[in-house]
């Protein structure tokens, strides 16, 4: 479920699922390309995607969600506490879950069709995981947030996702990753992206 961007933090959270939802999309439709007996793009598209899908979120997406929207819900209702539970532990899980899916990728790349139903599974496997975790943060947290937190909560929130540098790593990743994505679309084959024909 939507919410109406009724906060700037909200309508900026919404829009790094979009992205994301993109790159996992992609990467699902290569898989499944592949599966169906269609070339397999450059390796280097996957490890494109592959380092959107770790940096951003790690970088950029998930600090903010916990260090001021999960932080400052947690201070005003104890309503949601059990998700913003699993939602933290599954952002730390979503790292071991990119980190077997580059393993797998290599695997891939070094083995062919022989590794190619690992990959694909791990492909899966993580556009499950990631899609549930949104919905979660996007149908439970999101109207919580709406409900129980003030304008000065927002006022914070909203300075913090609407902020293109990372206090944590200290330089414009925001940025970087916006240029990763275009890069990502511009060497894509079509459906995807603009690159060339495969």
């Amino acid at each position: 479920m939507r919410l109406p961007p009724t906060q700037a933090a909200i309508r900026v959270l919404q829009e790094e699922h979009d992205l994301l939802s993109a790159m996992i999309r992609g990467m699902e439709y290569f898989v499944r390309t592949v599966a169906e007996g269609g070339k397999a793009p450059e390796s280097k598209v996957f490890r494109a995607m592959l380092l959107y899908i770790t940096e951003y979120p790690d970088r950029v997406h998930h600090p903010k969600e916990d260090h001021y929207l999960f932080a400052r819900l947690r201070e005003r209702s104890n309503a949601v506490d059990d998700v913003l539970d699993t939602l933290e532990s599954e952002h730390k899980l979503g790292d071991r879950l990119v980190l077997q899916l580059q393993n797998a990728l290599t695997r891939f790349e070094l083995h062919g069709a022989l590794a190619f139903g690992d990959f694909s599974n791990q492909v899966q496997r993580y556009s499950q995981f990631y899609h549930g975790h949104m919905r979660l943060e996007e149908d439970i947290v999101l109207p919580a947030a709406v409900q129980y937190l003030n304008s000065f909560d927002w006022e914070e929130i909203n300075a913090a996702f609407l902020a293109n540098d990372n206090p944590l790593a200290g330089t414009d990743y925001k940025k970087d990753m916006q240029k990763l994505f275009s890069l990502i679309a511009n060497i894509a084959p079509p459906p995807v992206g603009l690159g060339p024909e495969t």
